[in-house]
């Protein structure tokens, strides 16, 4: 028996055993805090200013070494270089040595900690998580403070890697063939340690409870991505086992992957559109090399984010077209800008609001702010012209506000037909339904669009009245509870009594106990993150619409989640018992 099991949270699936081995340990210590007298704040703010630009030089030239095999990750990079250029983060450090004489490192950390609440009452799990590419910023200045020049130990064998958290900057300073699986003491599912986990295709575990503490460097010990666990000095029955699951999930994996390519259908001949969601333009070759048939959701919220400018036309014109060349000829569906004005830009004026999840964002920011929603449309519009392009408006609560956004959308094709730009006027418009009040007209609303996409994370989120990430009700996050499966049933019979297509993102799509209810409702399209495809279409090919529908019908006539949650996992469990086994710790995120 292992000395000791840590838990954290699953983020890319696979055992690894092997020697642990930390990045930098002392990244797991407290910054030395102490009192500056008045006579030293300029040269405190001197040295702080010097760890700046050292941090600076430091990551240009991380960025000019990103090898290969990291090159889809360099826009993370980019963006961590842009957190260092912006002068909010050194200021707010400035004042707390002015007005609290705290020290350069005691004062940085201060000033993350600020940006770190600002970050807290964000709803979206992904862009809440981007706090921690600021701190890995801290992390480098701090380092260059230290005067220690990041001193990473260097990996002589092939190891286990545990760390703080982690970013592509660290990995080029790395042998990447060197790393069999992470560990991180902090980030969340959609964080960047999980991302290149997956991208590397090594398991990870994030979120570690006592990794500092509890292991020791150089010990034999097991990384379980599937349930999130790292077991201590495991015992020879322990590592047989583990030995066995290795072989088997790498088997299931070459399995899956050799059939990823073909088309999401059942025996009898049901399709369904299986598409990827992604975050960055980067991930898109890992769409295509996991089957996916075209991007389902691309969120363009990164392009907005640690910059002290708004994106130009031109910019955004740039990626747009480079998303819909290469999905070519499968579609591409641009979400607009999902954020508030206080995760936007700095020079945004600040709101006041008790709830941002329930306030200013999103379809609502963007109305506010016509001229950041007119730039971005028009790229949209221009872009169209280069592949299949479609654009989704996220956050539509009633008719009156989706009529606005429709007035104010071809306004904007008015504007460039009067400027001679062309444009494709004929892009597939659709909306999200996240909202109950959506979910409730939407037959009302399937009359104005020419799609709608679920969004189920959220959707499931405001119609139980929970925060899944709140580790005290995330327990009520049931996406079987009969409220969640009729709400969708309603929205997907809407859409096709109204002859629109409906898609579905979200965890659900990548959820195996909800792939065959899904497949009953007659979904025309489901998106998810690019790792969780090659399973889904799995069970997808070995499914019948029959049973599915059969499933569908009982679990509808259910009371209780309980009831749908048994009637699922019993025919789950007997017709995709290898599924279950290694796919249950990959999920999607909107």
């Amino acid at each position: 028996m292992a000395r000791k099991v840590l838990s954290g949270i699953p983020v890319s699936a696979g055992i690894a055993i092997g020697r642990a081995h930390f990045l930098n340990r002392d990244r797991f210590s407290q910054a030395p805090r102490y009192l500056v007298p008045g006579e030293r704040a300029d040269a405190e703010y001197a040295r702080l200013k010097k760890g700046f630009a050292d941090a600076l030089a430091d990551l240009e030239e991380v960025r000019r070494k990103v090898p290969e095999e990291l090159r889809e990750h360099a826009g993370i990079i980019d963006s961590h270089l842009m957190i260092l250029r912006d002068r909010k983060l050194r200021e707010s450090a400035c004042r707390y040595i002015e007005d609290k004489r705290y020290n350069a490192e005691w004062a940085l950390e201060e000033a993350v900690s600020d940006i770190a609440r600002a970050f807290d009452s964000i709803l979206d799990p992904y862009i809440r998580e981007r706090i921690q590419d600021v701190r890995l910023v801290a992390e480098r200045i701090r380092s260059s403070l230290y005067g220690d020049e990041r001193s990473i130990t260097p990996i002589n064998h092939r190891a286990v890697l545990l760390t703080h958290d982690l970013s592509p900057a660290d990995t080029i300073e790395l042998e990447v063939s060197k790393i069999m699986a992470v560990a991180t003491s902090m980030g969340g599912k959609t964080s960047h340690a999980g991302i290149l986990a997956r991208s590397l295709q090594i398991p990870a575990v994030v979120g570690v409870e006592g990794l500092e503490q509890g292991v020791e460097d150089g010990e034999i010990i097991v990384l379980d991505g599937f349930h999130g666990r790292i077991f201590l000095d495991p015992d020879e029955e322990d590592l047989a086992g583990f030995t066995d699951l290795q072989d088997q999930f790498e088997s299931y994996q070459a399995s899956i992957i050799r059939s990823c390519h073909l088309p999401g259908e059942t025996i009898d001949g049901y399709r369904v559109d299986v598409l990827a969601n992604i975050e960055l333009f980067e991930e898109v070759a890992a769409a295509k090399d996991n089957g996916g048939e075209g991007i389902g959701l691309y969120r363009t919220e990164y392009s907005y984010l640690n910059r002290k400018t708004l994106p130009t036309e031109e910019e955004l014109l740039d990626t747009y077209k480079d998303l819909a060349s290469i999905v070519a000829p499968g579609k591409a569906v641009i979400r607009t800008l999902d954020l508030g004005a206080d995760k936007v830009m700095t020079h945004f004026q600040s709101l006041e609001e008790a709830n941002p999840a329930l306030g200013l964002r999103a379809i609502r920011f963007c109305l506010r702010n016509p001229e950041l929603f007119r730039v971005q449309l028009r790229a949209i519009l221009r872009a169209g012209l280069c592949g299949n392009i479609s654009v989704m408006f996220p956050m539509i609560s009633g008719l009156n506000e989706l009529l606005e956004v429709k007035k104010f959308y071809f306004q904007v094709q008015d504007e460039l037909r009067r400027e001679g730009i062309p444009f494709n006027p004929d892009i597939p418009m659709g909306i999200m339904i996240e909202l109950p009040a959506a979910v409730l007209i939407a037959d009302i609303l399937a009359r104005e669009v020419d799609f709608f996409s679920i969004g189920t994370n959220d959707l499931i989120q405001y119609s139980l009245g929970i925060d899944r990430t709140n580790k005290h009700v995330s327990y009520l996050y049931e996406p079987l509870h009969p409220a969640i499966l009729r709400s969708i049933k309603s929205v997907v019979d809407a859409a096709h009594q109204a002859g629109i297509e409906v898609s579905l993102c979200g965890e659900v799509a990548a959820d195996p106990f909800c792939i065959p209810i899904l497949m009953g409702m007659q979904v025309d399209s489901i998106s998810l993150n690019p790792q969780a495809i090659p399973g889904i279409k799995r069970i997808i090919r070995q499914a019948t619409m029959e049973e599915c529908k059969e499933l569908l019908k009982q679990v509808l006539e259910s009371d209780t989640v309980g009831q749908s949650n048994r009637l699922v996992r019993e025919m789950i469990f007997k017709r995709f018992p290898e599924e279950l086994m290694f796919f249950t710790s990959i999920v999607g995120e909107e």
